[in-house]
């Protein structure tokens, strides 16, 4: 049977951030387990702590209308856990990991405040009045957490842009070094190319030095058999001794 009255939707609306809720309290501790700034730590743990007394007034409110705060899934909320747990299973660190807890616990805080304030305004509508009265104080909660988020995110999105900025200068240092011994590398490249074809003109040298040396030597012997003296010739005619 369709549900069309208005009762029926503030109460679908109470279910929905009572998931919401019960979600962000499994989340918080590994979120505050994972910041490294001490404040921003506090800040998680104490928000847990208020978590847990949320989901207690929206179960006495459940309990006064004589209906159960389950039934129904926040969908809304799963996807910013989900958005959570990635940022955390990414290799971030430091102020710029912190950064970026801000950021997720803060989408979820403006996605509460929506959800609370419009618990809030339906329950003066329906003439619920302690119940708005209740829900306003949570929402009043859900407002200073993310202010005190806001105050936080001054100084940490501060201290990640430093971070950010000297890994710049680094990776522009590493740059010039890798240029610097490339450059290096060339020019002994060159000086041992250089040096080689130095010393394979020296043995080209050396070789036809050595080339000319020994022709001449074999002019020099060819030149003493061609002008040794010959043996003294003998005169052939009859009854002339020879001298």
């Amino acid at each position: 049977m369709p549900r069309e009255s208005f009762h029926d939707l503030f109460v679908d609306e109470l279910r929905d951030l009572w998931s919401a809720e019960k979600q962000l309290l499994t989340m918080l501790p590994r979120m505050a387990k994972a910041a490294t700034a001490p404040k921003l730590r506090k800040a998680f743990t104490a928000h847990e702590r208020q978590t847990g007394e949320h989901v207690k007034r929206l179960e006495d409110i459940c309990e006064a209308l004589d209906v159960s705060p389950r039934g129904k899934k926040c969908v809304g909320m799963e996807g910013l856990i989900s958005e959570g747990k990635e940022l955390l299973g990414e290799d971030f660190e430091g102020d710029v990991l912190d950064a970026g807890l801000i950021a997720a616990a803060q989408r979820v805080e403006h996605y509460e405040i929506a959800g609370y304030g419009t618990a809030r305004t339906w329950a003066q509508h329906l003439g619920y009045e302690d119940h708005a009265a209740v829900l306003q104080q949570t929402l009043d909660e859900e407002a200073a957490t993310d202010e005190a988020l806001t105050a936080l995110a001054a100084t940490i999105n501060q201290e990640a842009e430093s971070v950010a900025d000297q890994d710049e200068d680094d990776d522009e240092e590493m740059d010039e070094d890798e240029e610097a011994d490339s450059s290096a590398g060339s020019s002994r490249s060159a000086a041992r190319g250089k040096s080689g074809k130095a010393a394979k003109r020296g043995d080209k040298t050396a070789d036809s030095e050595t080339m000319t040396a020994s022709r001449r030597e074999t002019t020099t012997e060819t030149d003493e058999v061609a002008f040794q003296p010959s043996a003294p010739l003998r005169d052939s005619r009859p009854g002339k001794k020879p001298k």
